[in-house]
């Protein structure tokens, strides 16, 4: 454990961390990757241009050095991080590299703040840190190693179908090439795939939640072609250039955020590409036989844009126990059960299970946020809310 004096050390140096703000990560990734350009096999180089990643890392930065008397507060980040980080590969020996360019970059920025004994502090408090990661990730990592139609590191799958869900979204059908079983996985949970796009220096590795029930033989991925400001390099290559047939690297499915249990009843709440994990929840639920109640949520910008529509119809037929309701920002409502402009929920209050029930939450963050606070307006436990943010860490 971390002596008293190296955590009073830490500490004095918040203002330093808070003054600086991301001109820290930005200085320590520039020198990172100049060093130890191999790095960028791992790193989201999209991430890294658009400053989500420098963002990620200095709020991580501050809030370990805000609650290192108090590990246990960041629990949650760590699962979350460590997860992600197997989806990676990350190895124990990237650790020493991170940490080296970490403290170089402080001292560099800092020297006068930044003394021997503040930086010894550091170093001791950053192993520490490290210890703890590595010792949960090589959990994770022998886990998945030794679970049936379990592996590490990447391994070739087939492309067996490619199938259109709507105006954006695509989904792959993925079966391992050396046709031995593939590790299971709860619903909620995503697959990291490495390609190498055309033109690319460095492969690409991205996380894809699995959006269907695990089957042993298969996984299913949706993919959204990301079209915005900055366009999704590997989204769309895997639109675009990867055919059935064709294949790429998978590593073994990650991820904190997973269906809890099919026995209570459960609000599966989703905007955009969010519905992917929901997808695989629903089917998990209807395939274990419960009879507790389904509320599927959606929200999307038109009926083009609402993938999975059909399925989620059949399902709905088929079950009595699923009850799903649609809103289009830009398109009017469909049926009795879609709205038009933003998913409010307090005109369904007498309909869910706000004392029961588990509520799951994946989309944008802006919109996860949104629903989170209605719901905690409408007096549900905030342990009964249960989230997923895409790309690098952050907090509703």
């Amino acid at each position: 454990m971390l002596t008293v004096h190296t955590i009073a050390l830490v500490k004095s140096t918040i203002p330093l961390l808070e003054d600086a703000g991301t001109v820290i990560t930005q200085h320590f990734y520039a020198r990172m990757f100049r060093e130890n350009p191999e790095l960028q096999d791992i790193f989201n180089m999209s991430n890294q241009r658009s400053g989500r990643q420098q963002f990620a890392l200095f709020s991580a930065i501050a809030a370990y050095a805000k609650h290192i008397e108090t590990p246990e507060m960041l629990s949650t980040a760590i699962e979350r991080i460590a997860h992600k980080h197997t989806s990676l590969n990350v190895q124990p020996h990237h650790y020493d590299i991170v940490g080296h360019h970490l403290l170089a970059t402080l001292r560099e920025l800092a020297p006068d703040a930044f003394t021997a004994e503040v930086e010894a502090a550091w170093a001791e408090a950053y192993t520490f840190l490290a210890s703890v990661f590595i010792g949960r990730e090589g959990a994770l990592y022998q886990q998945a190693k030794t679970a049936t139609g379990g592996w590490n590191g990447p391994r070739r799958f087939i492309v067996r179908e490619k199938n259109v869900e709507s105006e954006l979204v695509t989904s792959f059908l993925l079966a391992p090439a050396d046709g031995e079983p593939v590790l299971a996985y709860q619903p909620g949970q995503y697959l990291a795939v490495r390609v190498k796009p055309e033109g690319a220096a460095y492969w690409e590795i991205r996380q894809y939640s699995l959006s269907d029930k695990p089957n042993g033989t298969t996984y299913r991925i949706s993919v959204k072609r990301e079209n915005g400001e900055q366009a999704g390099a590997v989204s769309n290559y895997l639109h675009d250039k990867v055919r059935v047939g064709d294949e790429i690297n998978a590593l073994p499915p990650a991820g904190d955020f997973f269906l809890k249990s099919a026995q209570t009843p459960n609000v599966l709440i989703s905007a955009g590409i969010g519905v992917t994990p929901m997808i695989a929840m629903l089917e998990t639920l209807v395939s274990s036989g419960s009879q507790a109640p389904i509320h599927f949520l959606h929200a999307c910008e038109s009926p083009q844009q609402h993938s999975f529509a059909a399925r989620i119809k059949a399902l709905k037929a088929k079950f009595a126990a699923v009850k799903s309701f649609t809103w289009y920002s830009n398109a009017p409502a469909q049926t009795g059960d879609s709205f038009h402009g933003l998913m409010e929920l307090a005109p369904l209050a007498k309909q869910l299970p706000l004392a029961e029930g588990n509520f799951y939450l994946c989309g944008p963050t802006g919109f996860m946020k949104f629903a989170k606070d209605q719901l905690l307006a409408l007096n549900v436990n905030a342990e009964r809310i249960h989230y997923e943010v895409f790309g690098p860490h952050s907090d509703l």
